[in-house]
């Protein structure tokens, strides 16, 4: 399945499914075309940076940050060479610390492109972006992890703004895919018969979209989904979050 997450809003907005001798280059733009995505921020991992799905996003007047690694060998070559040798680049670092590591991350931007080949392939293709993050444990100096990404971005816009949006987009993993794998125990369904695990795919999705956001109750999700069979005050609550 290709999920679309509104990260601002806790909802997942669509899913469609990858078929056989297929991929995910395939059902990303049909997710796109089923999507109203005027003036949002559509990011999407390395499978995603395609020029026809530059096309798709800007078609919907939308901007995208997509990641950039080895399956566009040429422009991931390009922006490593705008990096190393550019005189305009604008940076911004910031410093996190959570449960004992201390992580530290540059974003860095250029927007004169010198060395980029046929930039115009990439519908309105703007700014490139490397971002460099070390991981680091509070009371050491061991170093656990150190890690360059780049990015392409139809936007013009500031490195904190761009190491904004790139940390948001992580949280598909963390508010949705592991959700889903702890609370609904996703990962562990056998469900293989014909639409089985498409249709159960939804209803999953649709059950957590109401439960994350009803307020009322101060537990986890696992916990929200036995208290809605076990109360039914409660799952009516939930329920009429439809009706919104």
């Amino acid at each position: 399945m290709v999920s679309a997450w509104a990260n601002d809003n806790n909802l997942i907005l669509g899913q469609v499914k990858v078929f056989e001798k297929s991929n995910e280059i395939t059902a990303i733009p049909k997710l796109l075309e089923v999507l109203s995505i005027k003036d949002t921020i559509v990011t999407i991992n390395a499978m995603g940076c395609q020029t026809a799905i530059t096309e798709k996003i800007i078609k919907k007047q939308a901007d995208y940050i997509l990641a950039v690694k080895g399956n566009q060998e040429q422009l991931y070559q390009d922006i490593q060479h705008e990096f190393r040798f550019s005189k305009q680049v604008q940076s911004h670092l910031s410093e996190e610390l959570d449960h004992g590591r201390i992580e530290t991350r540059t974003c860095s931007i250029i927007t004169d492109f010198k060395f980029i080949e046929d930039p115009y392939r990439w519908k309105k293709l703007t700014t490139v972006i490397k971002i460099e993050s070390i991981h680091e444990l509070k009371n050491s100096n061991k170093l656990t992890e150190k890690a360059t990404r780049y990015y392409i971005s139809s936007l013009l816009a500031k490195p904190e703004d761009f190491q904004n949006a790139v940390c948001s987009h992580w949280a598909i993993e963390n508010k949705l895919h592991w959700t889903l794998d702890v609370a609904f125990s996703e990962d562990a369904s056998r469900k293989r018969i014909r639409n089985a695990s498409q249709n159960f795919s939804i209803l999953n999705k649709i059950a957590l979209n109401l439960l994350k956001n009803e307020k009322s109750s101060k537990v986890g999700i696992k916990n929200c989904r036995l208290k809605a069979g076990w109360d039914n005050h409660y799952l009516i609550k939930v329920l009429n979050l439809m009706k919104v």
